[in-house]
């Protein structure tokens, strides 16, 4: 479809520049994953030339190719920012040494990092300036990885193709992670639209992450079996497997393409003896059941290797360029934003109908919804640190303390979601509650402390009712008043237990 310039420049208009594109520094909200092989510096760069951004895959990789990669990107970017993923929990412990300090040494912008969270690795790369993006799995991960000081979030759902860490729906993880931090956050999993990119963006996320979309595209390390293969295929052809797991923690499942291997051809790829040869890389063999997937530099049986997709294969039926791929993506993400975003028409008669009233007391309602947001959020962040400040021992005050945080987070999504059924602007802030309360050093005085915000959110609550005309919104405000009353007898009986 031909457009005008006009028309493309009022799309572009639109369409929105978000804070993780200004600290990526990228034009587009479309990041490269760090696919360990697959992303190597042609596809980098092209991506980023593109407008997106890019993540060079080097898990495991050796220190002489991690230098000459990023020399690559370096002279073929000019000064765009760009970024190195590495995985401590799938590299020997002296390698991942080598590696962070080879990434401070060449000055890398930005680290991408995923699996389990590790707070020495974030703070030693915060420390030499670099900006740290953590991939996550779950909402507490989620915490974890901001209390440990990342400077974004890639939110992973379980639609995701190669390693996937949680086991929700991009959707359900999406939701509860935005309810509950204030660092930008960008969705993953199954993404190869560019209709999904606007309706993640709608949905609270600042960009969406391309793994399989930009596998197959012909900068792609991949090798041409694999990236066929992801052409012929559909979501249905993927399974999430245990199958290949050397070289990678155990219990950590893949979304690879179905073949031999997880159909049972080859046998349990758990009780077998020595590790049989299926493959080479300059020198290097491939073992059967292992993570590697097939790229240019392999030979060998490539059907027999983890061949990683999500869900979003079946959007891909051709094997363009990075720059042709993100391009189809940004219009198509465009024209779906300028859709979901159309100004509704009002169909109530001017004599019988006050706009101006009516918009008035949505500002104020979403004004007050946020307040409550941003103390709920501080709830959260308090009772995840609080939790490690009581001994595995102490069951009932850490029962207690869990419960009352599951019902934070659960309200923090359900404000969250009111406020965009409002059409209204959630706020990314986190109450000074928080830092008041973490001041407390007792365990015991800061629970105290946290019971006066209970109480103060109640006040709120009982305030804000009269307000809520639609009675889905009453009935939810209602079962959070509810919850905090509740919490508030529960609290005051375990203090006066521990008096």
């Amino acid at each position: 479809m031909i457009q005008s310039a006009d028309d493309a420049s009022d799309m572009a208009s639109t369409f929105p520049h978000t804070p993780l594109c200004d600290l990526l520094g990228c034009e587009h909200p479309l990041i490269l994953a760090g696919m360990g092989g697959v992303a190597r510096s042609e596809l980098v760069a092209a991506v980023t030339l593109a407008g997106g951004f890019g993540f060079l895959g080097m898990v495991r990789e050796p220190l002489a190719l991690i230098e000459a990669e990023v020399r690559k990107v370096r002279e073929r970017v000019g000064g765009r920012r760009w970024g190195v993923n590495l995985i401590p929990a799938g590299t020997e412990p002296g390698l991942l040494q080598q590696q962070l300090q080879l990434c401070i040494d060449l000055e890398v912008p930005v680290v991408g990092l995923f699996w389990d969270v590790r707070r020495d690795v974030i703070a030693r790369l915060r420390d030499a300036g670099a900006t740290v993006v953590h991939q996550v799995g779950s909402m507490a991960q989620a915490l974890e990885a901001q209390e440990a000081g990342a400077h974004a979030l890639i939110v992973q759902g379980v639609e995701a193709g190669g390693h996937v860490y949680g086991r929700q729906p991009l959707g359900k993880i999406l939701a509860d992670v935005l309810a509950v931090v204030d660092i930008p956050v960008a969705a993953a999993g199954g993404i190869a639209t560019g209709e999904a990119v606007a309706r993640w963006l709608s949905q609270g996320a600042q960009a969406a992450m391309l793994g399989t979309a930009l596998l197959a595209t012909r900068e792609s390390f991949a090798h041409a079996y694999h990236k066929q293969r992801i052409v012929e295929a559909r979501a249905q052809d993927t399974v999430l497997t245990e199958d290949f797991h050397v070289n990678w923690p155990s219990h950590a499942a893949v979304r690879v393409l179905r073949n031999s291997v997880t159909q049972g051809e080859h046998g349990d790829p758990h009780t077998q003896g020595a590790r049989k040869v299926i493959g080479e890389e300059e020198g290097r063999p491939i073992h059967l059941f292992s993570t590697d997937s097939p790229l240019r530099s392999m030979t060998g049986d490539f059907e027999a290797m983890a061949l990683y997709a999500g869900l979003g294969v079946e959007h891909i039926d051709s094997i363009p360029t990075a720059a042709e791929r993100i391009g189809d993506l940004m219009r198509q993400a465009r024209a779906e934003w300028r859709r979901l975003h159309a100004p509704r028409v009002e169909m109530s008669s001017p004599v019988c109908y006050a706009p101006e009233f009516e918009r008035a007391r949505n500002a104020e309602l979403i004004a007050r919804l946020n307040e409550l947001l941003e103390a709920e959020r501080a709830g959260v962040r308090v009772t995840v640190q609080t939790l490690a400040d009581i001994p595995a021992q102490d069951a009932a005050t850490r029962a207690l303390v869990e419960s009352v945080h599951h019902d934070e987070v659960e309200w923090c999504v359900m404000l969250l979601h009111a406020i965009r059924d409002l059409d209204g602007k959630s706020s990314t802030r986190t109450g000074e509650f928080f830092e008041k309360a973490m001041a407390i050093a007792d365990v015991r005085e800061r629970l105290a402390f946290l019971n006066r915000g209970q109480g103060w959110v109640a006040k709120k609550l009982r305030e804000l009712l009269p307000m809520a005309d639609d009675p889905v919104l009453a009935s939810n405000l209602t079962r959070m008043l509810d919850s905090h009353v509740e919490n508030l007898d529960r609290v005051n009986a375990w203090m006066a237990s521990r008096a």
